[in-house]
């Protein structure tokens, strides 16, 4: 009987190792992102909807069951157990499908994604009948990102002080417009800079999400063909 082939094996171990450290590095980052008030900020994630914090719970999700797998395969090679290479192929497949649904489905959707967020922020107005720790942290994102109010510009504070929309004299004229009032102030709006950072961030995800797929039916095709050679023994 074939024995098993000791540079698929360690091939196999290898390849599960780094799957696994992948794993740990996209559970670390995303708890880190979910729990630090200090790296929302930094990431401006303070002013997202739930929709985004669930996105991270997703990750993190995502970066336990590549952290199972790869103890899975790491151990199925090292062992030899067709039990544990079966399940690692098991969940790599399901892994491989949901993902390539979720590219396809992004690359569908991705129009509606300005809808999507000028619907969530339309529920925010007007931002007078927001809480004040909202309006504090709407007005450094503001003047963060050059931005000035949510939907409608300026307009969306009423009659509230908008001197954090305050566009400096120094700044590019495109960036600013006037008011009634001959106050300058960002022409462009939050909710415009936020379908920006979505659609550049969703344009990575699903370039990430297509090139590593490569990689998974690699492992697929390693885990299967050794399964194969320890049945053969």
């Amino acid at each position: 009987m074939a024995g098993v082939s000791k540079c698929l094996k360690y091939s196999m171990f290898i390849f599960n190792l780094l799957f696994w450290v992948c794993g740990c590095i996209i559970l670390g980052v995303s708890i880190w992102l979910r729990v630090s008030k200090d790296a929302q900020k930094d990431f401006g994630l303070q002013l997202a909807s739930s929709g985004l914090f669930s996105s991270i719970d997703l990750l993190i999700a995502v970066g336990s069951i590549i952290m199972v797998l790869g103890f899975l395969g790491c151990c199925g090679a090292m062992k030899e157990s067709k039990c544990m290479l079966l399940l690692f192929f098991i969940g790599l497949f399901l892994i491989l499908a949901l993902q390539v649904t979720a590219g396809v489905l992004g690359v569908v959707y991705k129009p509606k994604v300005e809808k999507e967020i000028n619907s969530t922020l339309n529920g925010l107005l007007p931002l007078t009948s927001q809480s004040p720790t909202f309006q504090s942290t709407l007005q450094t994102f503001e003047k963060q990102q050059k931005c000035c109010g949510l939907i409608n510009g300026y307009v969306d504070w009423g009659s509230n002080d908008i001197s954090s929309c305050s566009c400096p004299m120094t700044a590019t004229p495109d960036l600013c417009t006037t008011t009634p009032s001959g106050i300058s102030v960002y022409k462009q709006t939050c909710a415009a800079v936020s379908v920006e950072f979505f659609e550049n961030h969703m344009v990575i995800a699903i370039g990430i999400a297509f090139g590593l797929v490569f990689v998974e039916i690699i492992g697929l095709a390693f885990s299967m063909t050794l399964f194969c050679q320890i049945q053969s023994k």
